[in-house]
């Protein structure tokens, strides 16, 4: 209960910031000419992104309809596998809640909108301007995957004491059956 109530305490954070910053960023037209750090600045983009990840298919329509239905799907499914899959895995209702407060994000945009808002520059690593949405999706997905293939006693390829345990119960298993 603790780890569900915890979940959506940070879906709501990461929302509430993700949409406050938009909001922000659009208010006062953001244009910062420097990099933070060499690689980050935030700067406005005027109109928003009517695509998709680096503005694809800006200005179709079909292309927002159809992205917009499958945020819709996604948000749903992440909510199941959030009470079903992953009921006993934290580190994953974690990272399910960091993409789902990102996917919520955006929706909301495309939804009322009509495009998203994008502020976050990146340029000089390679991709293009964004929003903390985006980070959310991006980062929670790679944790997800992390989580599933090395954390915790289900994990694909357990490491440290869930290894150790796992190999322990396989070994008891096959004792049990004279394997």
């Amino acid at each position: 209960m603790i780890t569900m109530i915890v979940g959506g305490i940070v879906m709501l954070l990461l929302l509430a910031f993700d949409l406050f910053t938009k909001a922000w960023a659009y208010a006062v037209r953001v244009q910062q000419q420097n990099f933070f750090l060499g690689f980050i600045r935030f700067n406005y983009l005027p109109g928003g992104n009517t695509g998709i990840a680096w503005g694809l298919f800006g200005n179709s329509r079909t292309a927002m309809i159809l992205v917009t239905l499958l945020t819709v799907v996604m948000v749903i499914g992440i909510g199941v596998l959030y009470f079903t899959v992953f009921k006993k895995n934290t580190a994953g209702r974690i990272c399910l809640a960091v993409i789902e407060a990102g996917a919520i994000g955006n929706l909301v945009d495309r939804v009322f909108l009509g495009y998203v808002r994008d502020f976050v520059d990146v340029s000089p690593i390679g991709f293009n301007i964004c929003n903390f949405a985006d980070f959310f999706v991006t980062f929670g997905a790679v944790a997800l995957v992390i989580v599933i293939l090395f954390v915790g006693k289900d994990a694909v390829i357990p490491l440290g004491k869930n290894r150790e345990g796992r190999e322990k119960e396989q070994t008891e298993k096959e004792q049990e059956h004279g394997d």
